[in-house]
């Protein structure tokens, strides 16, 4: 396999997120994502699909009618009824997604910017419908069916420390099966990959590291379909916030790999034990595992994703980012 990834990553992003004014009334929307959590370890690719339609700035802007389910986006405003009343966009939207798809193969996660009938990915407002604020908007909505696995949020969660933490994950671990893939999809590399990820996704979801090893047993049919499958389930486990015990567990496991004549297994334990009970941060068991399993030599233990200092480092440095903007409050990671 390739190496792990190291920062900066590619991000698609918003473009009115990065401080173009792009949007209808010719502003932008730049403090609605926390730029001080990301800016280090990502560098942006800006996509607004309206400008990218042909729309201008400033310009009337669009909404979305009719089924919540299946929305269409047409432009409202007096110009717009004056000289090209209800004209709707939907379908050019959806075609400006489908030419950012082979972009798209080369970005690790998507920030798309929220509330918005382009871009939002829920909770958008649909007009004429009984359920208010169930949409999805027109581009977000193709990109995410077309491309399910690619990790996307939108801007004002990742005020949320543990949102962005979760994102911050999943990027890193896409981006390492992008380059994996890249390199060409085998096998021995599809386990490869799993041996490399399995205890991260046992720390967020026992039953999806059980779905997944079952899932690899078998590899005899379409090699990409398993493939697919695979990088899905991967990915919506590890958006799922690891609870203490989820870590203990998979520490548990990996204290498994440790000679018996190295160290204080003992005092292992109870470090894990502690972080479990809220007693210590997940750094230091993870720490003294590392040591451990260095002084056995568990080469293989210690290639674990789960195990990796610098990955642990970017998603703390987002999550303390953000929580110490004063955003919002949240339980440290």
């Amino acid at each position: 396999m390739p190496p792990f990834p190291s920062p900066p990553l590619t991000l698609a992003v918003s473009e009115c997120l990065t401080g173009a004014p792009v949007r209808y009334d010719g502003r932008h929307k730049r403090e609605a994502m926390p730029h001080a959590a990301l800016d280090d370890l990502y560098v942006f690719l800006p996509i607004c699909p309206e400008v990218g339609i042909g729309l201008g700035v400033p310009r009337d802007p669009i909404r979305l009618e009719g089924d919540r389910g299946s929305p269409r986006a047409r432009i409202v405003g007096e110009e717009a009824l004056i000289s090209r009343p209800g004209t709707d966009v939907t379908d050019a939207l959806r075609a400006f997604a489908d030419r950012q798809l082979r972009v798209l193969d080369d970005v690790d996660g998507y920030v798309f910017m929220q509330d918005s009938p382009s871009c939002g990915l829920s909770g958008v407002r649909v007009s004429g419908s009984d359920v208010p604020g169930t949409g999805r908007g027109v581009y977000a909505a193709r990109v995410s069916d077309r491309r399910p696995a690619l990790p996307a949020i939108e801007g004002a969660a990742l005020f949320d420390p543990t949102r962005c933490a979760s994102f911050v994950m999943r990027t890193f671990v896409y981006a390492h099966w992008r380059r994996t893939s890249v390199a060409g999809m085998t096998a021995a590399r599809l386990v490869a990959f799993h041996a490399a990820h399995k205890y991260l996704v046992m720390a967020h979801d026992v039953q999806a590291y059980r779905r997944l090893g079952h899932l690899i047993s078998d590899l005899s049919g379409s090699l990409d379909d398993v493939a697919g499958r695979y990088v899905r389930e991967l990915l919506g486990a590890v958006s799922r916030p690891a609870s203490r015990a989820g870590h203990a567990n998979a520490m548990a496991h990996l204290q498994g790999c440790v000679s018996r004549g190295v160290g204080a297994l003992g005092e292992l334990a109870g470090l894990i034990e502690s972080y479990r009970r809220g007693g210590v941060p997940l750094s230091e068991p993870l720490s003294l595992l590392r040591r451990h399993l260095q002084e056995s030599g568990a080469t293989h233990a210690l290639n674990q994703a789960y195990l990796r200092s610098d990955l642990w480092s970017v998603i703390s440095r987002a999550y303390n980012s953000v929580r110490t903007s004063g955003h919002i409050r949240a339980t440290d990671l």
